[in-house]
This record gives structure tokens, C-alpha cells and sequence, in this order.
């Protein structure tokens, strides 16, 4: 790339004029109870994350994202934390963390652990010594701790809402058995935030990072990295009906305040740090929600993240236009700073493609699973980086039926609505056999799997896919292969080719051609010729409906 400049936001941006390793890296989600289980306790392991890294050499991956694996009562699956620089006893512990570094290192896979800066768990020994505490300690302060309205303190100290259903505020009973203070936890009452504006929070997280950089780790998912800071009066929101009814960032009193772009320009200077030490990148890269693509690019300014997940590709609906447009704001406002588009189509928090883009059925419907695939390769052909969250490879659809007495998801007890419930794309993965645990756990006194799978898995094991060149997987490893090998793929610029109505049709450079056939119908293939690879069968000259493709043209 040149070294031309340009203002964004009144910052001076250089481009950036040297490869760096996670511009254009392809990512795989670990979510490590659902991975692979190496105890017979039916909950997936560090260890059994070190036992499957070669099956993600031979898929083709850059690098992994480790979920949370840290001491935790595990009220939301170990988002609320009790110890940041542990393992939980469930997944192992820090010399298993060692051989999985070690394994990973020698396999070439870079390895990004999950890190959780919002709020802990309300068992972390500081907001146990909180609760000890009288109103006004030094403890409390650490957490936002607030007297109650109304004559006698018993109405919360604002409106809002929890974003997994539920006001935002639990009062505590006081050391002399009175009713006391309240405090804020913007997901359950088991995460109390933590209050970012005591200098002791951005110091103990210092020390959080540099424990595990000194332990080997390639950098970290941020968590909640549009939150941390909440509005320093506290205030009630204008619209707490809004906030109440979506799980997203929406109220902008808690969320994407201007102080916590101080904490990233503080953190990259830490990676930046260890960087100069032996000249190998660490990557920060967020969970970033925000309106908009512009509030976006904030983040990723060159001091600040380098990269934050884009969630418009994972919402927008299945159309061409929406597709387009959501595309091409990305590019124009975040790979407008120097970094490049973090682009993404599910995580452990979401349905999984192949159901959200066809019918609810049990078991996925033809039109999700062609759709799924097409937006697969549509993914990869997009400049930037691209993080794959587990078993989108095997083609897994969500899992829509599971009874209500296995769901675990706090959304569901909080709010008593299958609605918004991740149970469903959190099943633990099946890697071989005909009947449940799939090869997930083993042992003549295994435990059953933490969440049931259902029969119809026996069709989407690793082992089956692997034998099947027309499945999932050997799509995206041709993919990722393909990527890996041409120049014109990863990091870069697209450019708008004309196309039919309902086609999307961009070239890469150099005789690179994607097009994505969003409607249901066949039409002439925009390049002559058989597709270079394509996400379902296509013949010379046709582009089927619900199928992308690339080209490589003599131009």
C-alpha cells in the first residue's frame, strides 16, 4: 500500500505500508465448552482444544479465539469471571494453557484468548469485599454502587434496563440485615460492571494483559468494547422501552461513552510494547456495537483497536442491496483509517446461518444451507480479515427443539422467552458416529454432553465432512486455501462490477471476480468460463440462484 495520508476525525492516518499478520486473517471461534471434551465430563476442555488444533491446520485457519476459560460459576458460561488470570478447573488449567500454546505455536496458529472488561463475576473477591464494605468504602467504589430512590431507597437509582431482560440495578442487604445500596449490572445480576473512572480498574487490567502476554497469547477479544464507561451522572434514559427490547447496545447513557476510546489508546500502546520487543504483532480486536458504521471506525483509528468485529454483514437481511450497501460502508468509513474490515456471519451469540438464512426447521432447510454457503464464500472474497465461528464449517444448523429443562442461558431465566436464547448455537460439536456424544466426549463413564445433541448431528461430523468433497467443509478450506494463495485476496480493495438485479458482482484485481446470486433463479454468469470455486454446482456461463463464485480472468 502507499503512504498517502488523509483526516479521519481529525486524526492523521498513514497507510499502513508493510503486511501485517492479522490485516487479513482468517480467525476460528473456539467456543471451548462445545469444542471437544478430553475428561468424560461432557463439558469441552483446553485440552481437548490442544487435541483438535491439527483438524484446524488441515481446515486452513490463521489463528483461534479462545471463549472465556477462567475461574467463574459459570452463571453466563464464564462471561462472569472470578479470576482473570486462572483457568477454571472445568476446562483444565495453566500448564494445560502452556501445551496448548506450545502446539499452536508449532503448528503456526495464532492464539487470541477472550478478555471481559465490562463487569466480573459478583463471586470476584473484590465485589465480595464490596459487599462487606459500607457505602462509600473504597470497595465500593471499584463497582458502581448507588443509593436507591424514593423515600425509603427501595426503586433503583435509574431506569435502565439489563440487556438480558430485567432492570439494570440489584439492591444488597447490608452487614446490620437492612436493605442498602444497589448496583449496576448492565447483563444479570450476577455481573456487576465494573466503574472504569477509579484508577484502580484501567491498572488492574494492565496487569491482567501483560499476565498473558507474558504467557505467549497473540492478543485478545474485547468484550463489551463499546461499554466500560457509563454516563458519570447516572442519569435516567429517555427511552428505557427500547432498551428493554433488544439485547444490542442502545442506550447511549451506558454504551460508546468518549472516555473509552482512552482505554484502547492505552492498551494498543501495551501491545505496541511488546511488539518492539521482538517485532511480532498483538492484536486487539473488539466487540463493537454502535450505530453506525461512522461511530464504528472511531475504534479502529490507528492508535486505538486495530480491528472491531462488523456486525451489519451478520444482520443484514438476504438481499443483494443490503448486502451492497452495508459492504460498501464499511470499506468507505473503517478501511478509511488504515485498518481493514473485520467482517463476520455468526458467533456464540447468534443463529446460525444456515437457519437464519432459510426455514426454522429442526434440521435446516435446503435454501439456508445454499445460502450459507454462498455467504461463506462471499465472506472470504471481502478484503479485510474474516473470523469463523465453529461448526459454520460442518454446515450445523441452530438447534431450535431443546426442551426447556436443559436451557442454560441466563436470557432465558431472566426473561422466561425462548426469543433471544444462544442455547441453540452453543450444542457441543459432533465429530464422529451415529448417536450422541458424537465422538465430543469419550469414555465408558463419560458424562452425557452439557447440551443435548439431537440425531440428525450424525449428518454433519467432521469425519463424514471430511470424506465428502461437496461438503461445508472442504468449501471453506478450498476457500481459505485459495485465499491463501492468491495475492488478490485478503487485505486490498473491491470494486463494483455492473450486475442483474438481485447479483452481486465485485472484482479484486488482477482477473479476481466474486458474484453472489441472492434471488432463487439462474442467470448468466457475469465471466465466462467455470468458476475458479464456487459454493455449489455451476456450470460454464450460469450463475444458479442462491450460489457465489469467483473467476480468475485474463482480464
Amino acid at each position: 500500500m502507499t503512504g498517502t495520508h488523509r483526516q479521519v476525525d481529525g486524526v492523521s492516518l498513514k497507510r499502513i505500508d508493510t503486511h501485517r499478520w492479522w490485516r487479513d486473517a482468517v480467525i476460528y471461534q473456539v467456543y471451548v465448552r462445545s469444542f471437544l471434551d478430553s475428561t468424560g465430563d461432557g463439558i469441552g476442555d483446553l485440552a481437548g482444544v490442544r487435541a483438535g488444533l491439527p483438524y484446524l491446520k488441515k481446515l486452513g485457519v490463521d489463528g483461534i479465539w479462545l471463549s472465556p476459560f477462567y475461574p467463574s460459576p459459570q452463571h453466563d458460561h464464564g462471561y462472569d469471571v472470578a479470576d482473570y488470570c486462572g483457568v477454571d478447573p472445568v476446562f483444565g488449567d495453566l500448564d494445560e494453557f502452556d501445551r496448548l500454546m506450545a502446539t499452536a505455536r508449532r503448528l503456526g496458529i495464532r492464539v487470541l484468548l477472550d478478555i471481559v472488561p465490562n463487569h466480573c463475576s459478583s463471586e470476584h473477591p473484590w465485589f465480595r469485599e464490596a459487599l462487606a464494605s459500607p457505602p462509600g468504602s473504597p470497595a465500593r467504589a471499584r463497582f458502581h454502587f448507588a443509593d436507591g430512590r424514593g423515600p425509603d431507597g427501595s426503586e433503583p437509582p435509574n431506569n435502565w434496563h439489563a440487556m438480558f431482560g430485567g432492570p439494570a440495578w440489584s439492591r444488597v442487604t447490608e452487614a446490620d440485615g437492612r436493605p442498602g445500596q444497589w448496583y449496576l449490572h448492565m447483563f444479570t445480576p450476577e455481573q456487576p460492571d465494573w466503574s472504569w473512572r477509579n484508577p484502580e480498574i484501567p491498572a488492574e487490567f494492565e496487569r491482567i494483559l501483560r499476565f498473558w502476554l507474558d504467557r505467549g497469547v497473540d492478543g485478545f477479544r474485547i468484550d463489551v468494547a463499546a461499554g466500560l464507561y457509563k454516563h458519570p451522572e447516572l442519569p435516567d434514559s429517555d427511552d428505557p422501552e427500547a432498551d428493554a427490547r433488544t439485547r444490542d447496545s442502545v442506550n447511549p447513557l451506558a454504551w460508546n461513552q468518549p472516555e473509552v476510546h482512552d482505554v484502547w489508546r492505552h492498551w494498543r500502546a501495551i501491545c505496541e510494547e511488546y511488539t518492539a520487543r521482538d517485532g511480532h504483532d498483538r492484536l486487539l480486536v473488539g466487540e463493537v456495537s454502535v450505530p453506525s458504521a461512522r461511530e464504528h471506525a472511531k475504534y479502529v483509528r490507528p492508535d486505538e483497536l486495530h480491528q472491531a468485529f462488523f456486525f451489519d454483514l451478520l444482520s443484514a437481511p438476504w438481499e443483494a442491496d443490503a448486502f451492497r450497501k452495508v459492504i460498501s460502508e464499511a470499506m468507505e468509513d473503517i478501511a478509511g483509517t488504515g485498518s481493514t474490515v473485520t467482517w463476520v456471519l455468526n458467533n456464540h451469540d447468534q443463529v446460525r446461518t444456515v437457519t437464519r438464512y432459510g426455514e426454522p426447521t429442526p434440521q435446516g432447510s435446503g435454501l439456508g444451507a445454499a445460502r450459507a454457503r454462498a455467504a461463506a464464500l462471499l465472506m472470504l472474497a471481502l478484503p479485510g480479515a474474516a473470523y469463523i465461528y465453529q461448526g459454520e464449517e460442518l454446515g450445523l444448523p441452530e438447534v431450535v427443539d431443546l426442551p426447556d429443562d436443559v436451557l442454560t442461558d441466563p436470557i432465558f431465566r431472566r426473561t422466561g422467552s425462548r426469543a433471544r436464547i444462544r442455547d441453540g448455537c452453543r450444542v457441543p460439536l459432533p465429530w464422529s458416529g451415529q448417536a450422541s456424544p458424537f465422538g465430543f466426549t469419550s469414555g465408558a463413564e463419560s458424562a452425557k454432553p452439557w447440551l443435548p445433541q439431537p440425531e440428525y448431528f450424525a449428518m454433519y461430523t467432521t469425519d463424514r465432512a471430511l470424506d465428502d468433497t461437496r461438503s461445508f467443509w472442504h468449501l471453506y478450506r478450498d476457500g481459505l486455501q485459495l485465499r491463501s494463495a492468491l495475492p488478490q485476496l485478503g487485505e486490498g480493495t473491491l470494486h463494483w462490477l455492473e450486475s442483474e438485479p438481485g447479483v452481486l458482482a465485485f472484482d479484486r484485481g488482477d482477473g479476481l471476480v466474486c458474484a453472489v446470486n441472492f434471488t432463487t433463479a439462474d442467470i448468466p454468469a457475469p465471466v465466462p468460463g467455470a468458476p475458479l470455486l464456487a459454493s455449489g454446482p455451476c456450470p460454464a456461463g450460469v450463475l444458479p440462484g442462491s450460489t457465489a463464485a469467483w473467476w480468475l480472468t485474463d482480464h
